[in-house]
């Protein structure tokens, strides 16, 4: 009896309820949930022993687990990786323009598939195709949810239960061992390799060609380079080689970018346009990654063969929403402005940002960062190398600035990422060379940033 006598002290459910601070969480979270958690501290509490907390104690304790049931894992965080498209991170960050948009479209009824000139049903695909068309040079246009699922409709419409031609050095992997080859196969397709891994000649694909061709497979290797004694074939002799054997040719274009890069002091990737124009039958592209807008696969190209992807069953399961259809359409618009694209694509101006502004704000945000380090902990201003990020452009770098933080013993290092990832707005970077680096190429909310710092000093570890 004596040990259970301090548990008497400990307040009741009702007592903590009685409190402001217990009523602010019933109206934040509602009674049950509440109260629920008042339990649940109250539980602990006998659970732990020692020390009883007062009814005060127990509403900051339910509080704190409630916030913490309550946070989004998907919230907005400070992505110092310096890889501008992170897939991990959601690649592009949409426009304005775009989110106004989509903003727009989830308040509202809107004319997904209805006419408002005939009064009919409409096409969901229609609010894009013109547009589409107009920035590539194709005669139509489709999309579906992302890349991966536009190669996958095409080519199981243009060769199910035949054989596509491929370059071996072509058969990509993009993220998480998602591979070419295992597209193919679930699109229902025999895949024939031709070539080497890094030589692949127009005889190749002739060779290959026969009466149970489907079609011939151009995938641009956008997440890795071959160098050296290197050959392909371009997509211009390709289409004349599709031609000739009377089959189409659909190039991958992966990443995709509808304008020429070189522009804004980036190396050149192949556009949309230049695959159209060498004669490629279809082509697919992304509309997350250089492209700067929500997740898509777009298909352009020849109207039949555009037509038959549409009467494609598989067309259904893959289909975008009102709200990216939106987006995507008020990012498509900002191209007809090439001028102004990166004041208003974000990002075209992260690619774009001249390392002397990185390096301003580098020597602006230190002081605040030192500042709010735990003993023992160093900082420093440091040079880096951002990349673009989701496959693109993988050999090329793009000077940039950020901080480094030193910590006293190894092991603090991780308690210190740990801590970064908790604050309010996580901030994520990366290690290397035993040190924390955050790259700010891609900071552009410096009073947020300095004000987040201020709950870094939680306990995780850290002195």
């Amino acid at each position: 009896m004596v040990a259970k006598a301090p548990l008497r002290a400990l307040p009741s459910v009702d007592r903590v309820l009685g409190l402001a601070a217990a009523a602010a969480l019933v109206e934040r979270f509602g009674r049950s949930e509440a109260v629920d958690a008042i339990r649940a501290a109250l539980a602990e509490a006998r659970a732990a022993g020692g020390a009883l907390p007062g009814a005060a104690d127990v509403a900051a304790m339910a509080r704190d687990a409630l916030e913490r049931r309550h946070r989004d894992a998907l919230r907005p965080l400070f992505n110092l990786t310096g890889t501008v498209l992170h897939t991990n991170l959601g690649r592009a960050l949409l426009a304005e323009a775009a989110i106004e948009a989509a903003v727009a479209a989830m308040r509202d009824a809107a004319a997904l598939e209805f006419d408002l000139e005939t009064g009919r049903r409409g096409e969901r695909d229609g609010h894009l195709r013109e547009i589409l068309c107009e920035l590539t040079g194709a005669e139509d246009a489709t999309l579906v949810n992302n890349n991966a699922a536009a190669v996958l409709i095409a080519l199981n419409t243009l060769g199910q239960g035949r054989e596509a031609i491929v370059s071996r050095g072509e058969l990509i992997e993009i993220g998480g061992a998602f591979r070419m080859p295992d597209i193919m196969a679930r699109a229902g397709v025999r895949l024939v390799e031709v070539g080497t891994t890094n030589r692949t000649h127009p005889g190749d694909y002739r060779t290959a060609l026969g009466p149970e061709t489907g079609l011939v497979l151009k995938v641009h290797t956008s997440n890795y380079r071959i160098e050296g004694f290197t050959a392909e074939v371009a997509g211009a002799a390709l289409a004349a080689i599709a031609r000739e054997g009377g089959v189409p040719l659909l190039n991958d274009l992966g990443s995709g970018t509808l304008l020429n890069l070189s522009r804004w002091g980036l190396k050149r990737e192949p556009t949309v346009r230049e695959a159209v124009e060498e004669g490629a039958d279809l082509v697919t592209f992304s509309g997350d990654k250089l492209l700067g807008g929500p997740q898509a696969g777009f298909i352009v190209g020849r109207k039949d063969l555009i037509a038959a992807i549409n009467r494609n069953p598989m067309k259904r399961a893959l289909r975008v929403d009102k709200v990216r259809i939106a987006a995507l359409a008020a990012t498509l618009k900002l191209y007809r402005d090439p001028d102004r694209l990166a004041k208003r694509l974000p990002t075209l101006a992260l690619l774009s940002r001249k390392v002397v502004e990185i390096e301003a704000l580098a020597r602006r945000v230190e002081p605040h960062l030192a500042a709010a380090l735990p003993a023992g902990f160093g900082v420093a201003l440091c040079e880096c190398r951002s990349q673009i990020g989701s496959g693109a452009l993988p050999l090329d770098t793009l000077p940039s600035a950020g901080l480094r933080i030193t910590a006293p013993r190894g092991r603090d290092l991780d308690a210190l990422s740990a801590a970064f990832r908790a604050l309010p707005r996580p901030v994520i970077g990366y290690v290397r060379d035993g040190a924390l680096v955050l790259d700010l190429r891609c900071l552009t909310d410096e009073a947020g940033f300095i004000a987040n710092l201020s709950a870094l000093r939680a306990p995780h570890g850290l002195a």
